[in-house]
Formats: structure tokens, sequence, C-alpha cells
């Protein structure tokens, strides 16, 4: 079944999933919902396609909007000495860790951790997702837990 009614259904059974793997490559719970309904948007109209196995091409269309999204946003970023009026929920102290993290990361290497490790996707499996061979995952990979290492070892030390 490959129509409207098959894509709703995919929403519905995947839409935590996606949230949480576009939060992990954003770092903001609402950057991930855009992010999710955007890479939903550009997946409509392949879905007859993709329909019988959508998860690696949703997971590609996911990190590649996110670094583009990256990309069009850090050159606009504005700081602020005002904080909001509405109060924020407060994360658990690994998720913020975590995110802290994943924010110091180039958005390439970030997408490579978040699907090798998050999402439990093979070298092959992220190579394809990424659009980039096995090799550059590798070492992505290898440079992006290096920079994890050495920023777990510097918090520790001050």
């Amino acid at each position: 079944m490959s129509g409207p009614d098959s894509f709703e259904e995919y929403v519905a059974a995947r839409r935590a999933a996606l949230l949480r793997t576009a939060y992990l490559l954003t770092g903001h719970r609402e950057d991930a919902e855009d992010l999710v309904q955007v890479a939903l948007v550009k997946v409509v109209p392949t879905w007859s396609r993709i329909a019988d196995d959508p998860e690696p091409y949703v997971r590609k269309v996911l990190v590649h909007e996110s670094v583009s999204r990256w990309r069009r946003r850090r050159w606009r970023e504005v700081h602020t000495d005002q904080v909001p009026d509405a109060p924020v929920e407060a994360p658990a102290a690994d998720r913020i860790a975590l995110q802290r993290a994943l924010a110091r990361l180039a958005p390439r290497q970030r997408a490579v951790i978040v699907l090798r490790y998050y999402e439990d996707l093979t070298e092959a499996e992220t190579a394809r997702v990424l659009g980039v061979s096995v090799g550059t995952v590798k070492s992505q990979a290898r440079d992006a837990l290096a920079r994890l290492r050495a920023d777990s070892v510097d918090t520790v030390l001050a």
C-alpha cells in the first residue's frame, strides 16, 4: 500500500523517533519539530516510490535538510540579552550534556554520530544516507569521537 493512508500511518508510527533524531541533529526541540515537518513535506512527492522502505530516504532528507538549515542560519543568528517570558522546561543533566557535546561538532560529524551510534546504522547504511563513502563516515566518526573525548577530558579537568 503506497497511498496517502500508508504515509499517514508511517508518520503516526515514526513521528517520535524522527523527532528524537531531529533533536539530536539540531539541539533544539522547536527546530527539531520544524526539521521533521520540512523533511516529511519533501518526502510526500516521492512517497509512492519509497513507501516499501521509507526509513533510509527520510533519514537522508532529515540529515541533508539539517545541514542546509545550519548553513543558512549560522550567518543570521542573533544573540540577545533578554530572557524569554515563558519558563523553559529544564531537560535532564545528561540530555544537556549530550546537547552541548553534539553542538560542538560540525554538522556532518554530528550527523554521522547520530546515525551511527543513536540510530544504530552500519557504516555502509550511514554512508548511503549521507551520500558519502564508507571511508568518509569512518573518518568523520573518528574525528568526532576524538573531539568528544577531548572535550570531556577538558570538562573533567576544568
